[in-house]
């Protein structure tokens, strides 16, 4: 059984003055602790996270796995949404990773994307998917930064379309006006669609899907940190020999998130087999 993972985080939005701080430091410490556990990992750090490097770098740990093997891939940084455009979405919005390039090179890496190359994986592949992002928030463009604001307020990672869309590809409402916020946001991560509950994937998520459901970007004992990611593998390293998903799961929510720094509630989403498997078989 090979372990291969990709970690990937991104801090820097270069054109949108929505920069997060923490994201890096995630990367590095799921890598860290994945390589102490026996995977090959491969990392994807700002700059280095453009969009078509994270839909190479998805194929690429997709296509190299075989029956038997796990494959992680961890991402932190901002989530965001998109006007659907075949149709598929109740509410009317594909959901989307950001990547380092989002305004400067113009898209997000959407859900139905992600969801085609996962489905090209060979059958038996266990896939485990750690997202530290949020899809739940405004459509309007938000502010700029205050500097006169501490870095240590947590700040949701969610990217408004209005911050990197070009305004004529905005939703718009019945005046033709581009909407300030969409009636209905299911707020779901960018890697709901793409997990397979048959196949016995695995999606831990910072936050509860729907509308107001964040993950925060935070500052714990003086570092920049996401705050799922500093809770989950803090509960990790506490876990017993042979402690499934669900156990893991329980020790991070509600025993450390949410509180009343950071109001999320982190999700696992898989069938009840898959939820009962051994963290990292």
């Amino acid at each position: 059984m090979a372990k291969t993972a990709l970690c990937v985080g991104v801090n820097n939005y270069p054109g949108t003055h929505m920069d997060l701080h923490g994201c890096v430091n995630d990367a590095q410490d799921w890598a860290a602790e994945l390589t102490s556990r026996g995977f090959a990992v491969t990392s994807l750090i700002d700059a280095k996270a453009t969009k078509s490097a994270m839909a190479k770098g998805f194929k690429s740990i997709v296509a190299g796995a075989k029956k038997g093997d796990v494959v992680v891939i961890t991402f932190s940084g901002h989530g965001t949404y998109v006007p659907d455009l075949n149709g598929d979405e109740a509410d009317g919005l594909d959901e989307g990773l950001c990547p380092y390039d989002l305004q400067t090179g113009g898209a997000a890496l959407l859900d139905d994307e992600i969801h085609a190359i996962f489905a090209t994986r060979a059958a038996g592949v266990r896939l485990v998917l750690i997202s530290d992002s949020c899809h739940s928030g405004t459509v309007t463009r938000a502010a700029a930064p205050d500097p006169d604001v501490s870095d240590d307020v947590p700040r949701p990672r969610f990217m408004p379309m209005g911050n990197w869309l070009p305004a004529e590809q905005l939703p718009r409402g019945p005046s033709g006006q581009p909407l300030m916020r969409t009636p209905q946001v299911s707020g779901v991560s960018a890697f709901t669609k793409a997990v397979s509950r048959a196949a016995g994937d695995l999606l831990l998520s910072g936050c509860q899907e729907g509308p107001n459901n964040y993950s925060y970007d935070a500052r714990i004992n003086g570092r920049p940190t996401g705050a799922f990611t500093y809770y989950a593998l803090k509960a990790l390293r506490s876990l017993k020999a042979g402690a499934t998903y669900a156990d893991w799961h329980a020790a991070i929510h509600p025993a450390y998130l949410p509180s009343s720094t950071y109001p999320q509630s982190p999700q696992i989403v898989g069938n009840a087999a898959a939820r009962k498997r051994k963290v990292f078989t």
